[in-house]
Order: structure tokens, then C-alpha cells, then sequence
């Protein structure tokens, strides 16, 4: 029997509250509930100042939710909402930069896990999940044991991208199985939520959300792991930069002056941050017809090896826009495992080796940054 709603809620109501001493349902803490074939996602709102302490009721809470029939597993966030006034008030600012105070306890590596590289953009739609997925395929191609942890909460495109189907599922009740496939282990809010329903989550749930996913699944021993971000600057980003010692990033972008605008946005925020910046991939290179040959450069060409040059970092290469890529990434077999003689499979893997050339120096034992907003 499906598990519904009410049944959920219901379960969450013999959580109480320890300093307001009500449940936590009564109390209007509950928001965010997504049910899937018995994978149940919620958030608990608190207050910013009592967030620290209250991760006792957040395993309560899941406890509670586990123990329902049908139940599978559970994902159970805590997310700290300042009230409006205080937002907007200009003394408040210092209290974002906290985490000079020292590392929280869950700041460092991930336990097995190599290298952490994440693949981001500066703006949407220039390919970076193809890339990311590809880029993670050309690593295992190499030889290596690879990861990829879908960071995009609102937008999951790894489950269909890597022709994943199903859910994860727990050995022990507490940390969930990564899904598989090509051999690769992945995890991705796409298993736990349907591929039509909005997840309607404040940065904070989303924060807590990617911490979940980092440390609470059984990742195993990994050389290195791809953690496809969402596009822009945001809490995805900065939630992986404060929390895990990432090895570096890979900035995707198009040629066009637009894109590569963006781009250096994203390039300048790793920086900022202190995260190496790896490179940089051109996506849409180019366009090659498959009919009479000739080649177009679409969106210009070239854009982001000068732009790579331009900011010091390196050219990692150009991917041309191709038919085959995009259908094969649709299908959910990109071109990397399902065509490898094909000379683009050829580009990821080499893309792919220089990737780990760059990390395997011991890149992956930096220290988790420090942010600090002035």
C-alpha cells in the first residue's frame, strides 16, 4: 500500500517539540513533504538561533516517518528561516560569516571518497550535466572508480541522463545505497521525488538536503567522485565549497560572448572561495553536418580558450554540438559508454585523463575554505 501524506503527518505528530512543548505538526514546523514509491523527503523549520542543538528532534522525526508501513527510507532536513526584519537588517550581515569560528562537525572529507570534483556554469543550458555525465563515464573508462552526486535539487537530470530507474534503498535503516549503472555509483534528489514534482525548498532545505547525500550514503571507496552543480552562484555551490574539500571545478561553458560572461562568474566565485579551478570545457563548439559535412560554429567558436587564457586557467577542450551526444544523453547511454570508438567519446576520456592528472597530485587532501563575506 502506498504511503500517504496523512500517514506521514500522522507519525510526525508523536514528535514533540523540547523547548515549546507541542508536536512538531501542531507547531507548523513541517513543510516540503515529497512521497515516491516509498521514499518520503520533509523539512523541519526551526528558528536560526535554536538550529545548532535541534539535530536530536531531526532524527526523531525520521525515526518516526521510518517506522511507518511501507516506508523505504527518509530524507528529514532542518532548515533555519530568520525572520524577514532581520534579513533585511544591515546588522545582521556579520552573522554569515560564522564559519570563521572553526569547522562544523560534519566539515572534511568524505569517508572513502578520493578526489571531489564539481562541474558547474555560470548560466543554464550550455550542457554541463552532458558534460558532467561524460566526463564521469571517461573516467571510468580510464580505469578509475567514480561517484557522481547530482547536486541540482530543482532540476535532477542525472536518473534519466545515466538511464537510472528505481529508488535507493537501505541497508540498515540510517544510510542509503547509492543507485548504479555503466558502474558508476550515483545519487541524485531524481530517485526520491518524481520527474514532474517541484521541489519548492528554501536554500537552507537545499543545504541540508546535499549534506544528506554527501554523508549519509554508503559511497564506498572511490578514486574519485563528479558532483554535477546546478548553474550559478548560489547555495549548491557555496554548501559544497564550505563543507567538503572540493579538488578543483570544471567550468562549462558555451562560445558566445553571453555565456562566457557568466562563465567568469562562476570561475571568479571558485576562486573567491578557494577552490582550485581546474579548467575550462568549450560545449557547442561547433556543429558539423552530418548530411554534407560542412561545419558551422553556431554560437562562435573558440570563445573559451581565450577566455581560459584571458584568466590563467587552462583549456581543457572543445565538444562540438552533434547529434549523436544529444541523443545518446537522452536515451540515457551517452556517447562515452555507448559508442567509445566514436572520436567524441574519444574528447571526454582525454578531457577526463588531464582531469585526474590535475587532482591526483593530492589536490583532494586540501583542507575544506573558509568563507568569509565581507
Amino acid at each position: 500500500m502506498a504511503v500517504t501524506e496523512k500517514q506521514v503527518l500522522d507519525a510526525l505528530a508523536t514528535v514533540a517539540d523540547p523547548d515549546r512543548g507541542a508536536d512538531i505538526v501542531s507547531l507548523g514546523m513541517i513543510s516540503g513533504i515529497a512521497i515516491r514509491d516509498g521514499n518520503v523527503a520533509f523539512s523541519i523549520e526551526v528558528e536560526p538561533h535554536r538550529a545548532d542543538r535541534l539535530e536530536p528532534l531531526r532524527k526523531a522525526a525520521a525515526a518516526a516517518v521510518d517506522a511507518v508501513e511501507g516506508v523505504l527510507s527518509v530524507t528529514a532536513v532542518l532548515t533555519a528561516q530568520a525572520p524577514s526584519q532581520a534579513r533585511a537588517a544591515p546588522a545582521r550581515r556579520p552573522a554569515a560569516a560564522a564559519p570563521q569560528a572553526g569547522p562544523r562537525p560534519q566539515r572534511g572529507a568524505i569517508p572513502g571518497v578520493g578526489a571531489i570534483v564539481a562541474v558547474a556554469s555560470g548560466k543554464g543550458g550550455v550542457g554541463k550535466s552532458t558534460i558532467a555525465a561524460n566526463l564521469a563515464l571517461g573516467l571510468k573508462a580510464n580505469g578509475l572508480s567514480v561517484g557522481v552526486l547530482d547536486a541540482d535539487i530543482y532540476g535532477p537530470s542525472m536518473p534519466r541522463m545515466l538511464g537510472i530507474s528505481g529508488r535507493p534503498r537501505s541497508t540498515d535503516g540510517k544510510r542509503l545505497q547509492p543507485m548504479e549503472n555503466f558502474g558508476l555509483k550515483v545519487m541524485s534528489m531524481g530517485f526520491l521525488v518524481p520527474e514532474d514534482t517541484p521541489m519548492i525548498w528554501r536554500g537552507p532545505m537545499v543545504m541540508s538536503a546535499l549534506q544528506q547525500m554527501l554523508r549519509e550514503v554508503e559511497w564506498g571507496a572511490l578514486d574519485i567522485m563528479v558532483v554535477d552543480l546546478p548553474p550559478g552562484t548560489g547555495d549548491a555551490q557555496l554548501t559544497m565549497a564550505q563543507q567538503v574539500p572540493l579538488a578543483g571545478a570544471v567550468i562549462v561553458s558555451t562560445p558566445q560572448d553571453i555565456a562566457l560572461l557568466d562563465a567568469r562568474k562562476g570561475l571568479n566565485m571558485f576562486r573567491r572561495v578557494d577552490v582550485p579551478v581546474l579548467g575550462i570545457i568549450e560545449n557547442m563548439s561547433y556543429f558539423l553536418c552530418p548530411h554534407c559535412g560542412g561545419r558551422s560554429e553556431i554560437f562562435a567558436h573558440g570563445g573559451a580558450r581565450r577566455e581560459a587564457d584571458r584568466l590563467g586557467t587552462e583549456f581543457l577542450g572543445e565538444v562540438p554540438l552533434d547529434l549523436a551526444i544529444r541523443e545518446t544523453s537522452d536515451a540515457g547511454r551517452p556517447i562515452t559508454v555507448s559508442d567509445p570508438d566514436n572520436p567524441y567519446a574519444a574528447v571526454f576520456r582525454t578531457i577526463a585523463a588531464r582531469v585526474w592528472d590535475k587532482v591526483a597530485t593530492g589536490g583532494a587532501l586540501r583542507p575544506p575554505p573558509r568563507i568569509v563575506i565581507e
